[in-house]
């Protein structure tokens, strides 16, 4: 591989991995990913912007073999699809030094065990020149590590954001021209690992204010010539306002639970809600999490066992829990044989939701038509209460 020229003197040295469906062995890919290093080689300095997973260092190696000297290594980020393959960019650059965060400086020592006379750490907003190309080092914590910094490079307008405006998804296109076409990734990868953080995020969003943002080029996924498309996003995302929505977790052991989701779904649709059903047996936990970005309410729908909810639907609480997303109300659906306390059990697995909780419905056996019927004022309390929020 060659490298790939964003603008002169500055290239994309990464790495696409085509196969990879899993991140953390926790997070779906359904679209691959990518590992994006940057080489910015200024009149006087050269510095390398972040390393590639150490499963395709072979890519990074193939794209620096032309490359005489590496003065620095800048290590936005300590996790290791950052910065993994910096062990290798030390061997091969003996006067290379590593920069990075006040708090990046001792991970990068516990993860990768650097020599600690080779990394340096840099403040916030502290600049270094390479000769005509100047390098201005930003904080963005919690984007979405606490010692995740960007680097913006001054002359060309590119913001080498780390995962802050990242998407999981691989592509033989360096750019993405029409920001829509990467909209969904983007989402899904904000909703799986930034969310939690959406508050933070909203002060680091304003710390790029009055940048010459000219290009966005993020640690994941394609490069963004038109940065604002996703500046807008990020900030909506962030925001504190939900939409018209409601998303039913459930699963169903007899067919009691399902048909009263069937029913729910339908109501609250006929009422203007936009729902979004997910069969936890069956569903993709990242389309869950993309979801819960805008959702104003949540309603978990199972069958009891062994006198708690059904298994398959803790995954999602404790999704949503984990998340901390902006949804302002939560319910519950479930049926039981003999006995139990789902109801309270699902309360008390999310304590970080701050949500009013809806009148619930529990169901001896399968349903009747007074539970439908309770399942119909269900929808009517949930659209109203969006209705009170003037949510759209």
């Amino acid at each position: 591989m060659i490298p790939r020229q964003i603008a002169p003197g500055v290239s994309w040295t990464g790495a696409v991995d085509w196969d990879r469906r899993l991140f953390d062995a926790l997070i779906p890919l359904p679209e691959g990913t990518s590992y994006n290093a940057y080489l910015v080689q200024g009149k006087d300095k050269t510095a390398l912007i972040d390393t590639v997973e150490p499963t395709k260092r072979h890519l990074l190696e193939s794209q620096l073999e032309a490359v005489p000297r590496v003065d620095y290594v800048i290590a936005n980020h300590a996790e290791q699809d950052h910065s993994g393959s910096i062990p290798w960019v030390l061997e091969k650059y003996p006067e290379a030094k590593v920069l990075c965060s006040a708090l990046c400086q001792p991970m990068l020592d516990e993860l990768l065990c650097l020599d600690p006379g080779r990394v340096r750490p840099v403040a916030d907003g502290e600049t270094l020149s390479l000769g005509g190309k100047t390098l201005r080092f930003i904080t963005t914590p919690w984007v979405h590590w606490p010692e995740t910094m960007s680097t913006f490079l001054e002359e060309d307008g590119i913001l080498f954001s780390c995962d802050f405006f990242g998407s999981h998804l691989a592509t033989s296109r360096l750019f993405i021209e029409e920001g829509h076409s990467v909209h969904d990734q983007a989402k899904r990868y904000f909703a799986e690992i930034m969310l939690p953080f959406r508050r933070t995020i909203e002060k680091n969003l304003d710390k790029l204010r009055g940048l010459d943002l000219r290009v966005i080029a993020p640690s994941h996924g394609p490069l963004y010539r038109q940065p604002q498309f996703i500046i807008d996003a990020y900030r909506d995302w962030v925001g504190e306002t939900p939409r018209n929505s409601a998303i039913i977790v459930w699963t169903s052991m007899h067919g009691s639970t399902e048909v009263m989701v069937e029913h729910l779904t339908a109501a609250l649709a006929e009422r203007g809600v936009a729902v979004h059903p997910f069969n936890m047996a069956v569903s993709d936990i990242g389309r869950l999490a993309i979801e819960l970005v805008d959702a104003a309410t949540l309603i978990v729908a199972c069958p009891t066992v062994h006198a708690g909810p059904h298994p398959a639907v803790l995954e999602a609480v404790h999704l949503a829990n984990a998340l901390r997303p902006k949804v302002r109300f939560a319910s519950v659906v479930t049926s039981y044989g003999w006995g139990g306390k789902t109801v309270d059990i699902i309360k008390s697995l999310i304590p970080n939701l701050k949500v009013e909780f809806l009148e619930p419905l529990v169901v001896k056996g399968y349903p009747r038509e007074k539970d439908f019927q309770a399942l119909t004022a269900m929808a009517e309390a949930v659209a109203g209460k969006h209705g009170d929020l003037g949510l759209k």
